[in-house]
């Protein structure tokens, strides 16, 4: 029997529900006679799903809702699988897979999120992160919060790699999301603001650190969080606490005085945005020395102010907007860093992020929406295990 974690438009409702719904599914097939598309997919048996920061978004029904709802009038159905971050092993492989693809039966793959069209020009030019004719697992197309799923193979990445458990292998989608962030600079000896130290600015700092960047500077909410920045690498943290405000979007003065305080009135070289908020955003802005580098990755739904805009031009700040992972050089990339034991990153993520499994994995068949948002609360980081 095949189960999964879903929204469903219908019975659930984007503004009267919350979380991921629990449900039966048929079992996928491959049926190439009546889908061409098939013979070019495979059917996974998924063994560790990762919960990202835009599951958390669709969780709370903040983020997500015109993709997931265009994309499933337009397949004229109300239900979608959720979920994008996998470790799984291939049960089956359509007929052209092992030549096309070299995947084969029993292998054990993650696999990129945005499935491209390679037609378009940007995937012709290698930019297949902002392809114009992608979906996304999980979001405008069915994902891989069940035990099994049907995927397009060329979407899939070999685990090759014994010494990267597979727990971590889980997570290559998200890692992935702080390398590409990562490869638009140059940190070696450079100074840092990280705002928002949720999973992504938690591997960017780790990476951050390991590239050589001279001062990093955490910002969070959650003080659990920059403990976990700190033991990464961060230099300094600091504690964002809620204040009276005009405006929503406006800057916490008192964290940009830090940036200030700890670059000696110059802000830093490179200022990250993490979390998706207005808030943080201008708070990013605010951080960068004149002539710095600003990278844009968060993302919610809605408009965002920046207000004094004239000032993004007068600084002379070089922006960043950073969507997904390249492919896949930013998977080859990811697998050598991991298995690199000098480095030390994939220990880093167990023991640091996911605080060595400890109430941050969940096993799938004891999941309760309660259950999830107890660990959401406590870990940046969760991992649902599909095996048991």
């Amino acid at each position: 029997m095949n189960e999964g974690l879903t929204f469903d438009i219908k019975e659930d409702g984007w503004d009267s529900s919350r979380g991921f719904i629990k449900r039966d599914l048929p079992d996928p097939k491959l049926d190439a006679i009546h889908d061409l598309r098939d013979a070019v997919s495979v059917i996974l048996r998924i063994h560790f799903a990762g919960v990202c920061g835009s599951d958390r978004g669709i969780w709370k029904r903040e983020a997500f809702k015109e993709y997931i709802h265009n994309s499933l009038e337009s397949e004229q159905k109300t239900l979608r699988i959720l979920g994008h971050e996998f470790y799984g092993e291939v049960v089956e492989a359509g007929s052209l897979v092992p030549e096309i693809y070299g995947i084969t039966k029993g292998m054990m793959v993650s696999g990129d999120s945005h499935v491209t069209c390679g037609r378009c020009l940007q995937c012709k030019l290698g930019q297949e992160e902002v392809c114009q004719d992608q979906s996304i697992l999980g979001i405008s197309r069915d994902g891989i919060f069940a035990k099994y799923v049907k995927i397009p193979a060329k979407n899939l990445w070999p685990i090759t790699d014994e010494r990267i458990r597979p727990e971590v292998g889980a997570m290559f989608d998200p890692l992935g999301n702080a390398v590409h962030t990562l490869s638009k600079v140059d940190v070696r000896g450079k100074t840092l603001a990280v705002f928002g130290c949720g999973q992504i600015g938690l591997f960017s700092i780790a990476l951050a650190r390991s590239y050589g960047a001279a001062t990093i500077v955490a910002y969070d909410v959650n003080q659990v969080n920059l403990d976990r920045a700190a033991e990464l690498g961060a230099d300094h943290t600091y504690l964002i606490t809620p204040q009276e405000k005009e405006h929503d979007y406006d800057i916490d003065q008192d964290a940009i005085d830090e940036v200030m305080r700890v670059t000696g009135e110059r802000g830093v070289d490179i200022s990250m945005e993490m979390a998706g908020f207005n808030s943080t955003v201008n708070n990013c802005l605010a951080a960068a020395r004149p002539g710095g580098e600003v990278i844009l990755f968060g993302i919610k739904d809605g408009d965002a102010v920046i207000p004094r805009f004239a000032d993004v031009v007068v600084k002379g700040l070089t922006i960043h907007s950073v969507i997904g992972r390249q492919l896949f050089q930013t998977w080859h990339t990811m697998q050598s860093v991991l298995g690199d034991e000098s480095v030390g990153l994939a220990d880093k993520i167990w023991n640091v992020i996911m605080s060595g499994g400890q109430g941050c994995v969940i096993p799938f068949s004891e999941y309760t929406p309660d259950r999830m948002e107890a660990a959401f609360a406590r870990h940046p980081k969760l991992l649902i295990n599909m095996r048991v």
